[in-house]
């Protein structure tokens, strides 16, 4: 069996759990996807050549395999003492939703998603950001309440996403932080709109994967080799910044347009002071976006990189209109709601 095959089973085995874990109508069925989900992903990180990725694999395998540990008991302590109304229950309802927290990565429950995502490669970090969030999400809403624990996991997501990613260099770590903070704005909205929430993903995905391709196609993982690579075009560093500004959600582009939606849900549910503190909280991570942005752009680097050289590869066709969505997108939709709705 080559590699590519082992890869198409393990990717199809890895959508497999998780549908069944989103399709599932008892708790077992949904730690069951769970686990199948979490099986057929460690082969797809682990590296025989790489043992850093090896490394990064068993981290994962150990905080997932904790993470489903604390998700069984507590199914186990639901159906043994809380059968009746368990989510108004401290106890069971703080466990099931610290499980699946852990699953996905949110702060205070964040420590192994940079760690493991510095030592994976691209379309690994592709997946660890976005479809393995899928699964424990959705459950996530199933039981979601507004309580104080929630709020508290969202705001210091954000905080984490925001201050992490201030002194890094590795662009893996960037998006890692990048993504912490983006949980708080997600689950934020599973309180508010389970639609609004699909939205956020499907724009956060879109981004994510634009950007990914991009350092992918370059063979970039380290802020350096953008700053002096001189084979590496103003244009495309142009392109690759305006994403990575839309993907911290800067007025301008489509990463605005689920943030904007959500500050107003927040606002119409009266709850105006988190939603500040939120939206003061991104404005550094955008502070640090658009410090890199013009590092890259507007200053002249004439020292050597010590890293690998970039080979730039000729760019798919797609990528150049995904950026332009990406970009135009918040202008195009605003257009055509204020059309709609005269």
């Amino acid at each position: 069996m080559n590699n590519n095959s082992k890869k198409l089973l393990f990717l199809s085995l890895l959508m497999m759990g998780t549908i069944l874990s989103i399709s599932s109508n008892s708790w077992f069925g949904v730690w069951m996807g769970l686990e199948i989900n979490l099986l057929s992903f460690i082969p797809m990180l682990a590296n025989s050549k790489n043992k850093m990725m090896n490394e990064s694999a068993i981290k994962y395998f150990i905080v997932q395999a904790m993470a489903s540990t604390m998700l069984l008991f507590s199914i186990l302590l639901i159906q043994m003492k809380y059968m009746i109304s368990w989510e108004k229950n401290l106890i069971p309802s703080m466990m099931i939703w610290s499980s699946l927290l852990l699953k996905i990565g949110a702060a205070p429950f964040h420590f192994w998603f940079p760690e493991v995502m510095s030592a994976s490669s691209w379309i690994n970090c592709l997946i660890l950001m976005t479809w393995q969030k899928i699964a424990p999400m959705m459950v996530l809403s199933y039981c979601i309440q507004l309580k104080t624990f929630i709020f508290l996991v969202n705001i210091l997501s954000i905080y984490i996403g925001a201050m992490g990613g201030l002194n890094q260099t590795s662009l893996k770590q960037i998006l890692a932080y990048s993504s912490i903070s983006h949980l708080g704005w997600m689950i934020s909205s599973l309180v508010v709109s389970e639609n609004v929430w699909e939205l956020y993903f499907l724009v956060y995905s879109l981004l994510s994967m634009i950007l990914v391709l991009m350092f992918k196609s370059m063979n970039l993982s380290m802020l350096n080799q953008i700053y002096t690579a001189n084979n590496v075009k103003t244009e495309i560093k142009f392109v690759m910044f305006l994403s990575l500004l839309s993907l911290g959600g800067l007025p301008p582009f489509l990463g605005f347009l689920p943030k904007w939606i959500i500050i107003q849900l927040l606002i119409e549910n009266n709850m105006t002071s988190i939603m500040t503190i939120m939206v003061v909280l991104t404005t550094i991570t955008l502070y640090y976006y658009l410090r890199i942005s013009f590092s890259v752009l507007i200053l002249s680097y004439s020292e050597n990189s010590w890293s690998l050289s970039i080979k730039t590869k000729k760019t798919m066709l797609v990528l150049p209109f995904m950026v332009v969505i990406s970009t135009m997108g918040l202008i195009c939709s605003s257009t055509l709601i204020s059309l709609l709705s005269t």
